[in-house]
This record gives structure tokens, sequence and C-alpha cells, in this order.
């Protein structure tokens, strides 16, 4: 896929999904009409391979669509974002019980997430405490997930678990399980603060499941974590930053643009302080989306730094969008308190990113260590 068919697939998505972002967000809407777009033009199989009906998209495309999807609705991008990130590891290692799994993906027949968090282990996704239990010559899954995103939607989830035999946390796989299995329970609902129409839900479970629904081999699941979902995530969700913090940003250019002080005949825009805080907050964006452009081709070519890049990127781009949605309302004033401006919805939505597994906080830390030579785990 080139450039050229990425944009013009694109511009036929963004408009539904503008269209719809703000009653997604007022109503913690399902943006279902946006994902349906997504799927009518291609790009749910946006990153799989041709073969399975895919586009085969690069990292840096794949960034790009992701962060203009977040520039309309962060809710939408959210979905997509999980969505891409379990086709990718589906792709990587496909459970040999569902070989049409990826074409299925790829179509958007079938809409798919990950499901990793717990209450026990928290944002330490890669630990998990849910176990596997022996059950009528098979075995169970038992797990108590408490975030998964498009929990009542989702067709395809992958949810991690502790091996049989684990010796510690990290000895853990992945099971592919169906959202209209027999012990898939959503337990809750979700009224967030921000991306409030993304239906992240927990969800109990209780499955049957072999080693056909299990990707990779035994005991695998760090090790698809940490090498395919992590590398894939983390640009994804760095890339809903780029896009939140974009559009806050144009919000506000045009606001103190368009604003005047009558008295003074002038604009806000008029206010050399004004400018000044618009041009720091572009710099800023600038910076972290080249950043982010490096980072997809060091994933695209992985060397010795695409592990400190990845950690650096979505910590780094999470931040970012804390201070400059925090700048658009700023200088944007008491209008963009309201709702009517546009800068109160990707403000809330980026507060989502640095909270997200791994934590901002937890990604500086393993940076640190990546940088001064030490072990992350």
């Amino acid at each position: 896929m080139d450039e050229e068919d990425l944009h013009t697939r694109l511009s036929t998505v963004l408009p539904t999904v503008r269209e719809h972002a703000v009653s997604v967000d007022a109503d913690a809407n399902f943006p279902k009409a946006s994902i349906e777009a997504l799927g009518a033009a291609g790009l749910l199989g946006l990153t799989l391979s041709a073969d399975v009906g895919g586009l085969g998209a690069t990292p840096d495309q794949y960034a790009t669509a992701v962060a203009a999807v977040a520039e309309g609705c962060g809710s939408t991008a959210m979905v997509y974002l999980m969505h891409l990130s379990a086709a990718n590891v589906l792709t990587a290692a496909t459970p040999t019980g569902h070989p049409d799994v990826l074409g299925e993906l790829a179509s958007g027949n079938k809409l798919g997430t990950l499901a990793f968090s717990e209450k026990g282990s928290r944002s330490h996704f890669w630990a998990p405490v849910s176990g596997l239990d022996e059950a009528d010559g098979g075995l169970r899954l038992v797990a108590e997930k408490s975030w998964v995103t498009a929990a009542n939607r989702a067709d395809v989830v992958v949810a991690s678990v502790r091996s049989v035999d684990a010796a510690g946390p990290m000895d853990c796989e992945l099971y592919l399980v169906g959202a209209d299995d027999d012990g898939y329970v959503v337990t809750g609902g979700f009224d967030g603060l921000g991306l409030r129409g993304n239906d992240s839900a927990p969800v109990d479970m209780s499955i049957v499941v072999d080693e056909r629904d299990r990707l990779g081999d035994a005991s695998s699941g760090f090790g698809l974590m940490m090498q395919v979902v992590l590398p894939w995530f983390a640009l994804g969700n760095a890339a809903v930053s780029i896009g939140l913090a974009r559009a806050a940003l144009n919000a506000a250019i045009a606001h103190v643009s368009e604003a005047r002080f009558a008295h003074l005949d002038s604009s806000i825009a008029d206010l050399p302080t004004v400018r000044a805080y618009i041009a720091k907050a572009w710099t800023a964006l600038a910076a972290h989306e080249a950043l982010m452009r490096s980072t997809a081709q060091r994933i695209a070519a992985p060397d010795d730094g695409t592990i400190l890049a990845v950690l650096a990127t979505k910590a780094g781009c999470n931040e970012m969008a804390l201070s400059v949605t925090e700048t658009a309302l700023r200088v944007a004033g008491g209008a963009a308190f309201s709702r009517h401006v546009g800068i109160d919805r990707p403000y809330r939505d980026a507060r989502a990113g640095f909270v997200m597994a791994p934590t901002s906080d937890a990604l500086h830390e393993f940076a640190g260590r990546a940088l001064c030579g030490m072990e992350l785990f």
C-alpha cells in the first residue's frame, strides 16, 4: 500500500469519525458507525498481509492512520488500536484451531481486542495472576480482567494467563477466546473521564481452552507480549496522543485567531504571550511526532535501540499530549472550558494515555534501566 492509497482510504472514513465523535463522547456510545466505516475502507486489516485480505501497511503508515483517527475521535482510535494490536499478535502466532481468524479480522467481519490488565497486577500487564485449571481432561482459563476495550463488542479476544507450570508471574501464555464463549461475562460498565465510548469494561472469564486456542508455544506469552504486542501497541498509543494533541492545538489556534477584543479591535492571537504558548506547543508536538516516526522505522527494521525507542516514545508522546492539551485550554481561555470550541474532548481523552499500561512512570523507569545497561526485568 502506498501513501496515496492510505490517504484515500482515510478520506472516506474520517468524515464519519468526526460526525459521530461528539455523541460518542457525550453519551458514552460505542463508535459503531466509525468502526464499520474503517472496515468498509479495508482499514481494519491495515497491518495484516495481503494474503489474508489485509493492506500490509508499514509501522509508519499504521502510526499515520491511528493518529488521523484519534484527531477525529479518541474513543474510535482506542478501539481501532486494540483491534490492530490483537491482529498483529495473532499474525505472529496464529492459533492452530483458528486458521481463518486473520481473514475475519481483516475483512471487518470480526472485531478484535486484548484482555491483559488485571486488578492483581494492575499496570504490570506482562504479569497475569489469572490461571489455567484442569477441566474435563483439558484446561479452563480462569481470569478476572479489569480493563477490556470493546468488552461488549469484540468478537476475538486475546487473553493472557499464567502457564500451568508457572514458576513466576512472567511464565504466561496467550489464548484466543470468543466473547460469545460460555464463561465470558462482562461484569461492569465504563463511565470515564475520557475515551468515553471505548467500552472498556471488566470481564470475568471461565472458559475451556486447549492448545489449539493458544498463541505460539507453551509459556511463550511473555515473549509475544514484549516482542510483538508492546512495540505495536506503544507506537499506536503514541499515535493516539499525537492525534489528540493535534486536534486540541488546531482548535486553539482557530479560536485565538477568530476571537476578538472588540474594544481593542484585535484578536487573542495578537497577544505575544499567546503566540509564544502556541509556538512552544507546536514545537513539542512536532518533536514527538518525529520521535514516533523514527521509532516506527526501528520497529520495521529492529536494532539494538528499538526497545529503548519504543519505551521512550509512548511515555514521551503521552506526556507531550498532556502538556499540549493543557496549553490549548490555557490559550483559549474560558471558551475552551465549554464544549463548543472542541478542546475539552481531546483534553480529557489525552489523560488516558499516561495511566494506560505501561504507565509513563513505569516506562521512564524501564528506559532509565536500558540507558544504564541494566536488565529490564
